[in-house]
């Protein structure tokens, strides 16, 4: 199996922020000319919200869902001096250095359910990987998922592995069915969670999952207290996913559970 390779950019030029969610993401350009989403390291849950957009991107992409490509960014300590906006200029000087990026779909319009909707098989999918990450921001108020050139785009994951602001209990935690699952945006059409079940135990193997969690730059991980080193750091999360894994029986139930209350 060949490891997922994430390239690194030179952010250049600041051009508009994005006014959603917590972490005020911003449009920005790059020194290889393309255009990001740049999500800073600097916003309230820090480098922790970076962590579950790596993990919940790359984890998606190996399971064959579209999500846009994720870049590591690296942000000068320049950018902080010339921004006018007091609150820009606070969290780019606090995200100086790697943060992280999506390349820009251009044109792409968010996802609606009540306009677009979406095959069975897929559904039941996208519901497997947000119940495997425990992804809280699927919902119909806030889908996360964006239509571009006629396909559907997963985006921002920053909210999955919300355990990990703490670890407490994270053991106990990765044998728990995802109760808000209730609210995912595509609950109703998830009916294929066996389907989907089958094949992305096969293909979310142990060597994929290390391949990924292996990823996460040494930097982010060395400044939570909870673990004695980073290498510690970094087999819980890939002791966590691979527990989900293993009892992902448990997605299927909680799922059928809660479309009957549904009905």
């Amino acid at each position: 199996m060949q490891n997922p390779v994430i390239k690194t950019i030179t952010v250049t030029r600041y051009l508009a922020p994005l006014r959603e969610g917590g972490s005020l993401p911003a449009i920005a350009e790059a020194d290889d000319g393309f255009l990001y989403v740049l999500k800073f390291r600097g916003a309230g849950q820090g480098v922790k919200a970076l962590i579950a957009e790596l993990l919940g991107g790359e984890i998606a992409r190996a399971l064959k869902l579209r999500v846009p490509e994720i870049v590591f960014a690296n942000l000068d300590e320049a950018f902080g001096r010339t921004e006018p906006d007091e609150e820009i200029q606070d969290l780019l000087k606090a995200s100086t250095g790697m943060n992280i990026a999506l390349n820009y779909l251009s044109g792409a319009v968010m996802f609606d359910p009540a306009v677009v909707t979406i095959d069975e098989t897929l559904a039941s999918q996208i519901v497997w990987l947000d119940s495997l990450l425990m992804n809280v921001d699927r919902t119909a108020r806030n889908t996360n998922m964006l239509v571009w050139h006629g396909n559907l785009w997963l985006i921002d994951h920053g909210a999955a592995l919300y355990f990990h602001h703490s670890w407490n209990n994270w053991r106990e935690q990765a044998l728990q069915p995802f109760a808000l699952v209730k609210d995912h945006v595509l609950l109703s059409r998830a009916t294929r969670m066996e389907e989907a079940d089958a094949i992305y135990r096969n293909l979310l193997t142990a060597e994929m999952i290390r391949s990924v969690v292996s990823l996460i730059p040494e930097e982010w991980l060395v400044s939570d207290s909870f673990f004695t080193t980073v290498e510690e750091h970094r087999e819980a999360y890939i002791s966590f996913l691979l527990d989900r894994v293993a009892h992902s029986e448990m997605f299927i139930t909680e799922v059928q559970d809660a479309q009957k209350r549904l009905v």
